[in-house]
């Protein structure tokens, strides 16, 4: 499993490269500088909306925070053999990961999609802040139930039941029932 400060070097690391200071890059992603120090240190573990915000801003993949080599071919993913992870929180200063995000498409080179298995946990729930970012986002269950909160709805979905929206809409996944779930998800962000 990655190291829990993994996304915040990686992230640091791309700012660097492109010699921007860290409030440069909050300035261009449009958040406080305080986030992005927090989110490059490791001790916030922050939702998908500043991850999107500061990918645009670098001018990268969201998925590059995630990979470790890059692949011109197809990449396959074995079961269980699913190493790469990214944590994210629902909520505003959190910290400790609600959604577990497990890459199955790391090490493909110049990926449109970002394939991911997903672990959520029943705390998911507690304290959620909708998020809303660009691009479209497919969820098919397979195991536990799930609430996606859209806009004003929300819907319910038990093992086997998918969903796909646009993820302009202001939008939270959570555990339902107070158990595990687990959700196949593709993420497009243009």
């Amino acid at each position: 499993m990655a190291d829990r400060n993994t996304l915040g070097e990686k992230v640091r690391s791309i700012r660097e490269s492109r010699s921007l200071s860290l409030e440069q890059l909050a300035e261009r992603a449009e958040l406080a500088a305080a986030l992005v120090a927090q989110i490059e240190s490791g001790s916030l573990i922050p939702s998908l909306s500043p991850l999107i915000r500061i990918a645009r801003a670098l001018g990268v993949r969201l998925g590059t925070f995630l990979d470790v080599q890059q692949n011109l071919g197809p990449v396959v993913s074995r079961v269980g053999a699913h190493e790469t992870v990214m944590r994210f929180s629902g909520k505003e200063q959190a910290a400790r990961s609600d959604l577990d995000f497990f890459s199955l498409a790391a090490n493909k080179a110049g990926r449109h999609m970002e394939p991911f298995l997903i672990d959520i946990h029943p705390s998911s729930a507690h304290g959620a802040k909708p998020s809303a970012h660009e691009g479209e986002e497919f969820m098919y269950v397979v195991s536990g139930e799930v609430e996606i909160s859209y806009g004003k709805d929300m819907y319910r979905l038990k093992a086997g039941d998918c969903i796909y929206y646009d993820s302009i809409v202001a939008h939270h996944v959570h555990s339902a029932g107070g158990s595990e779930a687990r959700v196949l998800a593709v993420v497009y962000a243009p």
